[in-house]
């Protein structure tokens, strides 16, 4: 679907690590040398479901397809970014056209891997990289509104509206806060801005708080003070250990289990990662289920059964005619399609509904 989730963090926080493990294509060099990854790298990373896992061994296909999430690796930001320092306003612009930010911070201490800043102290690094989105951000809606302020003169009236919410949001901006607190965000000349600007700290983000084995279990000091700083700002922290996830790249489902477990762990960070992006984004799946292919399809929450058929293809909309719905859970109690008609469970829907996370669907259509 094209929905993006960025990568940012400073140099040698373990951030391409991640996105190698995330994509299992260790593409991104990652040596240990500040700005390493000279362009984004972009790659589409399959979101794990047991539901489709559980629906395979039903139906038995030739073929399974998960839903997908883009991840852009985004360049190390240092210091200075938004002013053209590192590797500049170029990789800010990268940044600007994903819709969710994971910020790898590092939360561990190894002599061996330098930091650019020479200690480890997450708050600081956290607070230089949203420094930077946010001064990208102030220039951003300055322009805007002395762009505004020419359209106003003229006695233009969506103009005078936009202006006076674009001149609320640059106070309230230059007083040092992300956009994603200003009060005004769900009015409507606001989103028609953001909808343009698509500025950066009005972003969802997640905190992926990249630690050595010892923190996976029980929570360091730097993963302590990360989680407060979330909580303040309504965020979250996932904590990984970017080594162990490139590690496991190469394992199959039993081998991963099994050091999971050594390290007292159930779900990789990876993993919880990829879901709450897929949340965060407002995704869900619904899927379809023949001998050919088992698929995941991603839409949006809310999205109505003719949009979602056009997922699939664009005649299934507009032909549309009826969905055949069958729930996950009645679909696998009733051991498939044919035990769930049997049991009353399979239903007939029409224009106006909404689909919901995990249904097994057949559109009838006519073109």
């Amino acid at each position: 679907m094209g929905l993006g989730i960025g990568l940012v963090g400073l140099p040698n926080v373990g951030k391409s690590t991640t996105f190698n493990a995330l994509t299992k294509a260790q593409n991104a060099e990652s040596a240990n040398y500040p700005f390493c990854t000279i362009e984004p790298n972009k790659a589409v990373v399959p979101v794990p479901d047991k539901r489709i896992d559980t629906l395979a061994q039903i139906v038995k296909p030739e073929k399974v397809q998960y839903s997908t999430l883009d991840f852009v690796d985004i360049a190390g930001l240092v210091a200075g970014a938004s002013k053209g320092e590192g590797l500049g306003n170029k990789f800010l612009g990268n940044i600007r056209e994903t819709e969710v930010i994971l910020h790898i911070v590092r939360c561990f201490e190894d002599p061996n891997i330098v930091h650019t800043e020479g200690t480890i102290d997450p708050i600081r690094d956290v607070e230089i990289i949203e420094q930077e989105l946010l001064f990208s951000d102030i220039d951003a809606v300055i322009k805007r509104v002395e762009m505004l302020k020419k359209k106003a003169k003229g006695n233009d009236k969506d103009a005078k509206m936009q202006l006076e919410v674009a001149e609320a949001l640059l106070e309230h901006i230059e007083n040092g806060a992300p956009v994603s607190t200003f009060d005004d965000k769900e009015s409507d000349g606001f989103i028609a801005m953001n909808r343009e600007l698509r500025l950066l700290t009005s972003k969802p983000i997640i905190y992926g708080a990249n630690v050595d084995e010892d923190g996976l279990v029980d929570d360091n000091e730097f993963v302590q003070k990360l989680k407060a700083y979330a909580n303040e700002r309504n965020s979250e922290v996932i904590k990984l250990c970017a080594k162990v996830e490139e590690d496991m790249v190469d394992f199959d489902d039993d081998e991963r289990d099994e050091m999971l477990a050594d390290l007292g762990v159930k779900e990789s960070g990876l993993e919880q990662i990829i879901h709450r992006g897929f949340d965060k984004l407002g995704l869900q799946s619904y899927f379809t289920a023949g001998v050919k292919e088992v698929r995941a399809w991603t839409i949006r929450q809310g999205t109505t059964a003719p949009k979602a058929a056009a997922v699939i293809h664009n005649d299934f909309e507009k032909g549309f005619i009826r969905a055949e719905v069958i729930g996950y859970e009645d679909y696998v109690e009733f051991g498939g399609e044919n035990g769930a008609k049997d049991a009353g469970k399979h239903r007939l829907e029409g224009k106006e509904y909404i689909v919901q996370d995990g249904d097994v669907m057949h559109f009838r259509f006519n073109v």
